[in-house]
């Protein structure tokens, strides 16, 4: 009889949104048979935001405390490590679009670890995909999020006077654009619908790498007017999400 191979599976659970998580943790499963140490690497709003998925799936929440750039990956990075060296894995399964994990991929071969990689589509560049001795990138579902909407579209004929008017979630935006979904992800307070400091949410957006380091949140902000309110108006400090919450 085979032995089952030792499978490690390390999420960057930062990078990628929860449904790429739990398509990732049912392909390694299926291709695999087991998975020996299941981990998520995040920060504290994250590890909140996404409990109940982590709980269904048996994966430990690794929670980063730490705020400077890039201090998520380095926690993976530094545990991958140590499980190498404690757990002799015979497969480590990454979870992450960030081509900063190269140098860990290479060192984990050369501890004898195949190295496999799991992405979310449309953020994971070739220099990313070809360092892995093999790589997987997973589409993120979007098609149950315009389903939040559905009630309005069912209570107009309850106002006839208004049935005129095209409801705003359904007429104006039937799918969020998949970087207003990377914001929303990376700052979980603007869900909330409440006014947040600029400058906290630029340093979550730098955090997830939807910001460069010079780069302007207000700018990223106002290539969506209908859906983020800067105020005050003219020098602006905080921003406020304004649109449909995705389901």
């Amino acid at each position: 009889m085979i032995p089952t191979p030792c499978v490690m599976l390390l999420i960057d659970a930062d990078n990628v949104s929860s449904d790429v998580i739990e398509q990732a943790v049912q392909r390694t499963m299926a291709e695999h048979g087991a998975i020996h140490v299941r981990r998520a690497y995040c920060n504290a709003e994250t590890a909140l935001k996404q409990q109940a998925l982590f709980k269904r799936l048996s994966v430990r929440p690794m929670v980063n405390l730490s705020a400077g750039k890039n201090s998520t990956d380095i926690a993976l990075a530094v545990d991958a490590m140590d499980l190498a060296v404690a757990e002799r894995p015979d497969i480590v399964v990454l979870v992450s679009s960030d081509s900063d994990f190269a140098p860990l991929v290479i060192r984990l071969r050369e501890k004898g670890c195949r190295v496999c990689g799991i992405g979310q589509q449309g953020k994971t560049g070739d220099e990313t995909v070809a360092v892995y001795d093999s790589f997987i990138d997973l589409q993120h579902h979007q098609s149950d999020r315009p389903a939040a909407a559905e009630p309005a579209a069912k209570r107009a004929p309850r106002a006839p006077r208004r049935a005129k008017a095209p409801a705003p979630p359904v007429a104006r935006m039937p799918v969020l654009p998949e970087d207003v979904l990377r914001i929303l992800d990376a700052v979980p307070e603007l869900g909330a619908g409440g006014k947040i400091e600029l400058n906290h949410a630029a340093e979550r957006l730098r955090g997830a790498k939807l910001l460069g380091k010079s780069a302007s949140s207000p700018k990223l902000f106002k290539k969506y007017p209908e859906l983020f309110a800067l105020t005050p108006e003219k020098t602006p400090n905080k921003v406020q999400y304004v649109g449909p919450l995705p389901s």
